[in-house]
């Protein structure tokens, strides 16, 4: 290897890491950061610079999982969790109803619920025949932060008081998984997610440390900077500022490489993945589709309420996730929608069903979100649908998510609709197999029986990557006449919302979902002329 011309071309970054650390030191990027006083991100420059020119090698990776205080478990830690709230205010006023509590103390129904489900199991709180909640023991045995006094139950409410305090507490509201003891574990166990982490006290962080260690030729570069009188402080460009202050005389410069070749012309293409998406409108609406839209802001009635999702089922969490701060909620829900929706909820209304049988919440159902899925355009579409009819919207949703090779906090549905008389499960598949095969270009595709509230029978769709192996690219199903009917439509529906990012994994060749945003111009550039050759062909 060419001592001398690599030293020609260190960074000033790298030399000091060269001549900072010795061959058996091993390297993180923290490390080099702190110890260097590099600033943030100047270690991974750094480092991936050496690993690009043989100079430093990847040793291990190490995982590390931190539990991190979300805004809700700053507000257990403030004003006390469900369960704790829940204590304090039956020792005073026994004899209260579910909703009663959720509105006395501003927490949702569900929470109320699972709280007393928890309580009531331990033998704290019971219910009388009048569907009251009443202490099944002492008043006294409840302290007045809101604890148990003694029992399993007690133990572990006091254990997520100290993790929510020490959490509180800690830089950045970060506790590390290995300073917890087994028993703490346990509890944060029970209140910790890694996704849709809007509803749970703490939110579940993967890190990954690479740990470096140099390759042999270091010794003798090291040497070589030495000699040459290198050190890594060398400046860069003369600045108007060392001009006026005179510093610049007697400074060590860096060299000026005369030879580095002129910028080069780009052609301007457009982005793969635009591209894909237009190609993917430009079909449907050959096969006779029409195309709807909405607002990125949805109400709780048309984003779950019109889908037939109870207001308390856990089916919800995953589309619990990101509230508008102002307004918080919308003015009204147009009628008679909103009627015929909760009647639906309540008692089934007009469709044949019994409903879910429950106090449909009309202040709530009014609240504003980010969308979360696709389908709340269908529902919205339903009302003014015609019959026959095919539609179609392409649809940008959230979700909060662990960002990985198939997941996304905001993605891309394409999201449809066929009404008709002759509609059923295999018009459905038969779509379903059309964008599997022809948009997605899959190989193999199976169909696989699912859930959903709103639709009965159910299916997703999955596929198989060369790389990534079996995914799911959505869900489909018929939907349930509690949401037609109830939004004025007595015919079959067919309704599927695919994860179009997923379909152009496959569609663009590509293993990571990430590389459809990334901000690596080059990559995007060589992807477009790929795609371009093998249109092409």
């Amino acid at each position: 290897m060419d001592i001398q011309g690599l030293v020609k071309n260190l960074h000033p970054l790298e030399v000091r890491i060269i001549r900072h650390y010795t061959l058996q030191d091993e390297l993180t990027i923290e490390k080099v950061e702190s110890e260097l006083g590099f600033k943030s991100g100047n270690g991974n420059q750094a480092l991936s610079w050496l690993s690009s020119k043989g100079l430093v090698r990847e040793v291990r990776r190490e995982t590390h999982i931190l539990y991190e205080l979300t805004d809700l478990g700053r507000q257990w830690k403030d004003q006390g969790t469900p369960e704790e709230r829940m204590l304090k205010l039956l020792k005073t006023k026994s004899g209260l109803r579910l909703p009663e509590i959720a509105s006395a103390l501003g927490i949702e129904n569900k929470d109320v619920g699972s709280a007393f489900g928890a309580l009531s199991k331990a033998g704290i709180l019971a219910m009388d025949e009048a569907k009251r909640v009443v202490l099944a023991t002492a008043a006294a045995d409840i302290l007045d932060n809101g604890l148990p006094a003694k029992g399993e139950i007690a133990e572990k409410m006091a254990l997520l008081r100290r993790l929510l305090e020490k959490a509180a507490a800690a830089e950045g509201g970060m506790l590390a998984e290995s300073s917890l003891s087994e028993a703490e574990k346990a509890v944060m166990a029970g209140v910790a997610k890694k996704r849709g982490a809007s509803d749970a006290a703490f939110r579940i962080v993967e890190r990954e440390t690479v740990v470096f260690a140099f390759t042999e030729i270091h010794t003798e570069l090291a040497k070589a900077l030495e000699a040459a009188g290198i050190t890594g402080d060398e400046i860069g460009s003369l600045t108007p500022e060392l001009l006026a202050s005179g510093t610049w005389k007697g400074a060590s410069f860096r060299s000026y490489n005369v030879k580095v070749p002129p910028s080069r012309l780009l052609v301007g293409r457009s982005n793969p993945y635009a591209k894909f998406l237009e190609d993917v409108k430009d079909k449907l609406v050959s096969l006779g589709f029409e195309e709807f839209d909405g607002s990125l802001v949805e109400t709780e009635f048309w984003n779950s309420d019109a889908l037939f999702m109870p207001q308390f089922h856990s089916a919800r969490d995953i589309h619990d996730v990101y509230y508008v701060a102002e307004p918080t909620k919308a003015q009204f829900i147009e009628e008679p929608w909103l009627s015929r929706v909760a009647a639906a909820h309540e008692n089934g209304g007009d469709t044949g069903s019994r409903g879910w049988n429950y106090a449909f919440d009309r202040e709530f159902t009014r609240r504003l979100i980010l969308r979360s899925q696709g389908t709340v355009l269908s529902a919205r579409q339903l009302p003014k649908a015609k019959v026959p009819g095919k539609y179609f919207g392409i649809v940008r949703c959230f979700r909060y998510d662990r960002v990985d090779a198939t997941h996304l906090s905001d993605f891309y549905q394409t999201e449809g609709i066929v009404l008709g008389e002759e509609v059923n499960l295999r018009t459905l598949l038969g779509f379903l197999e059309m964008f599997a095969v022809e948009v997605a270009g899959a190989k193999e595709v199976k169909y696989v029986p699912g859930y959903f509230p709103f639709t009965e029978p159910s299916v997703e769709v999955h596929i198989k990557h060369p790389v990534l192996g079996w995914f799911e690219l959505g869900g489909s199903g018929i939907f349930r006449p509690e949401v037609t009917k109830a939004l004025g439509v007595d015919v079959p529906v067919a309704a599927w919302g695919i994860g179009i990012d997923r379909m152009a994994l496959m569609a663009l060749g590509l293993n990571d979902l990430r590389e459809l945003f990334s901000y690596d111009i080059e990559n995007v550039r060589l992807r477009r002329a790929k795609e371009g050759a093998r249109s092409a062909q």
